[in-house]
């Protein structure tokens, strides 16, 4: 036993890692920009598939599901037919799956297709992360892992933009398809140039959990129902929304007993002991909060700027190009400084600019032009990865080798729920905070209010020189004051929301000082 951790610990990588790192990059920017790529092409699908915008969210809702599903098997199947072989069919699969959902006729056909496209994805992230962990010396893994965070960060973001484009200059189809080629280069780059190390390699006698899968599946798809569904239904008020919630956390409770029990003969679909790993535990919990955040603030602004300020599709996903700027500087200062200061103050760093980012939107109002927007973004998107990389890597750098797909698979699924869960939040704050603004708000619409009179009837004269009536141009008026006051006090919604993610990610930066870090890392040999 000794010997083939000796072994295992002793492997290294023949091939140029950053070759490898060409197909490993590739397939999760198509897994990643595929979360959000959707988003604004939502409406036109609708028109297609003839269905109401909302239940066009389950084109997005299946594929996170699916992927989420998946994540935890991630580990089982790459005993099972070794782990290079199993991500070659996780590129077949979303590939395939990518054609599937352009061609698709119905929205049946496309929740089957982004289903399987979520089930090939899943594989793709926690086995990638695992190889980079494997692959690159440790005092150069700092530089890769900027590298893997630019994708994991950045292709979400961009998404939007690269749906809304390729949606109005071509068709919505289009957005799936251009996954073709690239999945075509991952899967031959993969063939030549990702190695197998000798204990990710196909094992005998491997045993699916079936019970574990199904009780976790059930907890995922139950709780995103009611994540789904549950703002619509004043949440806790529903009693389904009750029932179903508490159906989600009886199988939740399930899982984490049936894999803590078959964690002592090794053959859960997750090995819950790592936990009791410091830096495993911390760095997953903040990774959580900001996935939640990230995936949050990306599908609420697009949606702002639409409802509010009247923003297309393709201009609403172009206001988070400059967050993409200051993710790729924030992916050249990030090895640097944390070679240069340590991983620990870079992170404190990155949160403190993340905060800042947030409370920047929380000061904008509706007559702001795009260009208003592109600091706030740029100065969050900064933020975000110079946390999330070397975050990322502390939590994972004091774990052996072959811990790390396992590592990886848990992180990404709790990521998974984060982002759900965090968008979640978010959509019901913004409801909640409307509503409150709107009903201090609309006190001030009374006669009694000399301004408010005096736009009234300045509004009302401006009708009646189009020679209408006055009771009809006064009635005119007051609901124009009226649409305006709703749209102030729904930005206030959103401006409250942001606010509320600097506090979130204030809430980390005790817990930073509790990492574990490796001062001097050990030179590779």
């Amino acid at each position: 036993m000794a010997q083939e951790i000796s072994t295992a610990e002793e492997w290294r990588f023949q091939v140029n890692p950053w070759i490898a790192m060409i197909p490993i990059m590739l397939s999760i920017f198509m897994f990643a920009l595929d979360e959000t790529i959707s988003n604004v092409a939502l409406p036109h699908m609708a028109g297609s598939f003839s269905v109401s915008q909302h239940e066009s969210t389950w084109i997005i809702t299946s594929y996170l599901v699916a992927s989420g599903v998946i994540i935890p098997t991630v580990d089982f199947f790459c005993k099972l037919m070794g782990r290079k072989q199993y991500f070659l069919l996780s590129v077949v699969i979303f590939t395939a799956a990518s054609i599937l959902c352009g061609i698709s006729t119905s929205m049946p056909m496309m929740l089957v297709s982004r289903i399987l496209q979520g089930i090939g994805g899943g594989g793709i992230m926690p086995i990638a992360q695992a190889i980079i962990f494997e692959i690159f010396p440790k005092e150069k893994l700092p530089s890769a892992m900027s590298v893997f965070g630019l994708g994991v960060v950045l292709a979400p973001i961009m998404g939007p933009a690269v749906g809304g484009w390729i949606t109005e200059t071509y068709s919505w189809p289009w957005i799936y398809f251009i996954n073709i080629p690239f999945g075509i280069i991952t899967f031959y780059l993969s063939m030549k140039y990702i190695e197998e190390p000798p204990y990710s390699k196909k094992q005998s006698g491997v045993k699916m959990d079936f019970s574990g899968f199904t009780f976790m599946a059930l907890w995922l798809l139950s709780l995103q129902i009611v994540l789904e569904k549950g703002n619509d239904n004043d949440w806790f008020s529903a009693p389904w929304i009750c029932k179903l919630f508490t159906f989600s956390m009886i199988c939740l409770i399930i899982f984490i007993r049936i894999q803590i029990k078959k964690n002592k003969t090794k053959t859960g679909l997750i090995n819950l002991s790592i936990l009791r790993n410091n830096n495993f535990l911390i760095g997953t919990m903040g990774q959580i909060v900001l996935m939640g955040v990230m995936m949050a603030s990306s599908s609420i602004l697009p949606s702002m700027l639409q409802s509010l300020m009247g923003y297309s599709a393709f201009m609403s996903g172009m206001s988070m190009v400059p967050r993409g700027a200051g993710c790729l500087l924030a992916s050249v200062l990030s090895g640097v400084l944390v070679i240069k200061l340590g991983v620990k103050p870079v992170v404190v760093i990155g949160l403190v600019i993340l905060a800042a980012g947030s409370l920047m939107f929380g000061e904008i109002n509706t007559s702001i032009a795009l260009a208003n927007i592109a600091i706030p973004n740029f100065t969050f998107g900064l933020g975000m990865l110079l946390t999330m990389v070397p975050l990322s890597n502390i939590s994972c750098a004091t774990l052996s080798n072959k811990d790390q797909t396992n590592a990886a698979g848990l992180q990404n699924l709790v990521k998974n729920v984060g982002a759900a869960i965090g968008t979640s939040i978010a959509t019901t704050m913004i409801s909640r905070f409307s509503q409150i603004h709107q009903m201090t708000m609309v006190k001030f619409l009374n006669d009694g209010n000399n301004v408010y009179m005096e736009r009234l009837n300045a509004m009302a004269s401006s009708f009646m020189a189009h020679n209408m009536e006055y009771q009809n141009a006064l009635h005119m008026a007051q609901g124009q004051m009226y649409n305006m006051l709703k749209q102030q006090a729904t930005l206030w919604g959103y401006v409250e929301t942001f606010r509320y993610f600097a506090l979130a990610v204030a809430l980390i930066l005790p817990f930073v000082y509790l990492l574990h870090e490796d001062k001097k890392p050990k030179k590779s040999i």
